[in-house]
């Protein structure tokens, strides 16, 4: 699984994305078949004072694309909370898919 992350009006120290690395791999678990993950950082806020820290992430799978968009005030609660989203979303598609 490719993971790719994108910070938007910052740079993005590797603590961070190797946070975010960790937590994208875990997402393995839930559904095996994950092509590629997009994550998108970027600041909520007027100029000057920033409020909130905004993480989308992106999972593409086999024939959709499952997004998560969360704020908080520090980017590893923003994926933490994604990531807890994500996970519900893809244990959906997963019975979605063994369904058929």
């Amino acid at each position: 699984m490719k993971v790719q992350v994108q910070s938007i009006q910052f740079s993005a120290d590797q603590k961070l994305i190797d946070f975010i690395q960790k937590k994208m791999e875990k997402l393995n678990r839930f559904f095996d078949r994950i092509t590629d993950v997009e994550v998108y950082l970027s600041l909520e806020g007027k100029t000057g004072q920033v409020k909130d820290k905004v993480a989308k992430v992106k999972v593409n799978v086999p024939g959709t694309q499952i997004v998560a968009t969360e704020n908080s005030k520090l980017f590893e609660e923003s994926v933490d909370l994604a990531v807890n989203s994500l996970a519900r979303q893809l244990k959906k598609h997963k019975e979605k898919v063994k369904s058929h």
